[in-house]
């Protein structure tokens, strides 16, 4: 179903379902999944894929040239999982750097005017509020909350199921579970509301908050908080926390 007035390339791969709107540009190398809707303006191009059942709004672009001064224009790909919502005026730009990607996960939902910038890595399940802006190489993991109006530094890192409030500016990497408001951002206790929603055990919530306590509330370096919840750990939770401390980080991970 592709309006009268959606420019799509010749080449392009369709998928069966598939509804292009009024006005929509898709290019040579752009392949959308089964029942995929891209209601009126948008524009995909480059070497995008975007995946089944997905919801595209006005005016939003996909696959765009990377604005980092060192892309000259070699082949890196965009990808969209399924049923991942783009709200208006979205834009969601191709990697920089020879067959490297940009990849945003299944189940997602980026509101009006959100930025993802080259790339950038998303989990599954995100969800990126009005205005809320990820420079290059950011990593969201899966179940991340990014609040309206908040910026997140170049090669910074949310963990799972993290939440960073809204009119943030995040510089550094924020652990799992946690969550992290201000401009800087700074600690502010747990996502508690998304850990219950999740039907995260006690035990679980128990040790998060427990790490939690390790890693702000006491006098304790990084390292001797690592070594602290090792000696403590007992839920794939409190693993999660470790592992994702102890991962390569560019930007380090947000403390006091």
């Amino acid at each position: 179903m592709i309006h009268p007035t959606a420019i799509v390339h010749p080449n392009a791969n369709i998928d069966r379902g598939v509804e292009i709107g009024p006005y929509c540009v898709v290019g040579e190398n752009v392949a959308i999944g089964r029942g995929s809707v891209l209601q009126s303006h948008v524009v995909v191009n480059g070497w995008t894929t975007i995946g089944e059942d997905c919801a595209i709004f006005p005016f939003a672009t996909i696959g765009a040239a990377s604005q980092d001064k060192k892309y000259t224009g070699e082949r890196a790909y965009t990808r969209v999982g399924s049923r991942t919502i783009v709200r208006e005026y979205v834009s969601i730009q191709r990697a920089t750097g020879e067959d490297q990607v940009t990849a945003a996960g299944d189940d997602c939902l980026f509101l009006a005017y959100v930025h993802i910038a080259h790339n950038c890595t998303i989990g599954n399940n995100v969800t990126m509020s009005n205005l809320s802006q990820l420079a290059g190489h950011c990593v969201l993991e899966d179940n991340a909350v990014i609040g309206g109006f908040t910026a997140l530094h170049q090669f910074t890192r949310v963990g799972s199921y993290a939440m960073v409030g809204g009119a943030s500016g995040l510089t550094r990497d924020l652990p799992p579970f946690f969550l992290a408001s201000g401009n800087p951002a700074t600690p502010y206790g747990l996502n508690s509301v998304g850990l219950r929603r999740a039907e995260f055990s006690p035990e679980e919530r128990t040790e998060i908050k427990s790490f939690y306590k390790i890693l702000y509330g006491s006098k304790l370096n990084l390292s001797q908080a690592i070594e602290a919840m090792k000696a403590e750990a007992s839920t794939p939770s409190g693993r999660q926390i470790i592992a994702f401390l102890e991962s390569e980080s560019q930007r380090g991970i947000l403390l006091k």
